[in-house]
């Protein structure tokens, strides 16, 4: 082989290995930049999957914070006594949405936007809540000061009428204490077995043999015209009213208290200063002592006188 042979085969080869070599070159710098560009769009994948999440955080966090405060106004307002029934549906749709962000792991940009402006549309309707808020308050304030004035005139009114029954409860107290009657010018007349009469005051035994009680009722022009009861009590000198069912004796009720009574008569008072008068037959002989004479007209007292036995 000749010296220029070898030469060219010589030149070939080293052209082919630098041809080879370039390939090689060509190849590495591709495949790095393909490298290069996944690696980039990965790390880009990666920042907008954070920024999708954080994104999804922060919406989920606003719509909670919303319902937070969506829970007071409808509080607020039904305390205020405001209708709630359409916020409440809000709320339970907002609930809702809730738990759609929280269940998701997958959402897309235009999604979670979706929601963003879900949130605003939320928070316009808290702040028209504050508005809704303030008139209800007015309008409590303007009731609240309408029943004040109303409480006050029927406390003025409650007052007056109070003081018109007291006076008219005075009136008839005294109107009553007028019309009671009165027994005047009593005479306890002792009758012997003879019938003879004796009016001393003081007598013996032997001279009683009935007492008749004489008296006659005072002008009264309050007290009306009516049936009356005119009770008498003849009380021994131990304190006990002559007492005996045979001769009419009964009992009747002074201020919640029962008391017996020795003689009792039904009249009709005409206001005509009428006299009247009790014969009493006790039947046996009366003690030593002084005896207590009582008039009663129904439940009050009219007169009373007194007596002896010697």
């Amino acid at each position: 082989m000749s010296e220029e042979s070898k030469n060219s085969n010589l030149s070939e080869l080293e052209s082919e290995k630098k041809n080879s070599n370039r390939n090689i070159i060509i190849i590495s710098f591709i495949v790095i930049i393909v490298a290069v560009v996944g690696i980039k769009f990965y790390l880009d994948s990666e920042k907008e999957n954070e920024q999708l999440q954080q994104n999804l955080e922060q919406t989920y966090s606003e719509l909670d914070s919303i319902s937070s405060q969506l829970d007071l106004k409808i509080a607020e307002i039904e305390s205020l006594g405001g209708d709630i029934t359409e916020l409440q549906l809000i709320r339970k749709n907002l609930e809702s949405e809730k738990e759609e962000l929280k269940k998701s792991n997958n959402w897309a940009a235009n999604q979670i936007q979706q929601y963003k402006d879900k949130v605003s549309g939320y928070e316009e309707l808290l702040v028209l809540q504050d508005e809704k808020i303030k008139k209800l308050e007015e309008i409590n304030k303007e009731l609240l000061s309408e029943n004040t004035d109303l409480k006050t005139e029927k406390n003025v009114l409650n007052d007056s009428i109070s003081k018109l029954r007291n006076n008219r409860q005075e009136l008839e107290s005294k109107v009553e204490i007028a019309s009671r009657l009165k027994a005047e010018n009593i005479k306890i007349i002792a009758v012997n077995s003879r019938g003879r009469e004796r009016d001393d005051k003081e007598y013996k035994p032997r001279h009683i043999e009935k007492l008749k009680i004489q008296f006659n009722l005072a002008e009264n022009s309050v007290a009306q015209p009516e049936g009356k009861d005119i009770i008498l009590r003849v009380i021994n000198p131990i304190g006990n009213a002559l007492f005996d069912v045979a001769t009419g004796s009964g009992s009747f009720m002074i201020d919640g208290k029962e008391m017996f009574y020795t003689a009792k008569q039904e009249i009709l008072f005409d206001n005509t200063q009428q006299e009247l008068s009790f014969i009493y037959d006790r039947g046996e002989e009366y003690e030593e002592g002084v005896y207590q004479l009582e008039l009663y007209a129904d439940d009050y007292l009219i007169g009373k006188e007194k007596f002896e036995v010697k």
